[in-house]
């Protein structure tokens, strides 16, 4: 049963760590340990004494995100409207090049339709 008391003397030891840098009493409450019980618990290594023990391993601190850097209201506008002139641009193409394939193949079925003796022997 001494692992018990062991075990309660550290609770106690810990709580009343707690209440001292808190400076706050929590809800829970330790069972009552005499002070005879925590004394006889502790052991005393004389100050000569090498005591090993395993080092702490505390991981590094990881740092903060940093936020993404504010841009000017004019910046944004800026950016803005050259992006939407470069979209235009691009889609004007793509219906130009539409246009251009669509007149293109009417061409030919036009001429295909005339002259039946010009078509492609694969149109066969």
């Amino acid at each position: 049963m001494k692992w018990i008391t062991e075990r309660d003397a550290l609770i106690a030891q810990t709580m009343a760590f707690v209440q001292s840098v808190t400076g706050k009493r929590d809800d829970l409450h330790p069972p009552e340990i005499p002070m005879a019980t925590v004394a006889a618990s502790v052991q005393i290594v004389p100050a000569n004494t090498v005591v090993e023990t395993e080092p702490l391993q505390a991981a590094p601190p990881q740092p903060l995100p940093l936020p993404p850097p504010r841009v000017a209201s004019h910046d944004v506008r800026t950016e803005m409207q050259a992006r939407i002139a470069n979209f235009r641009k691009h889609q004007e193409r793509f219906e130009r090049e539409r246009e251009e394939y669509c007149a293109a193949t009417l061409t030919k079925l036009r001429a295909a339709i005339r002259d039946p003796s010009s078509r492609s022997p694969a149109d066969k």
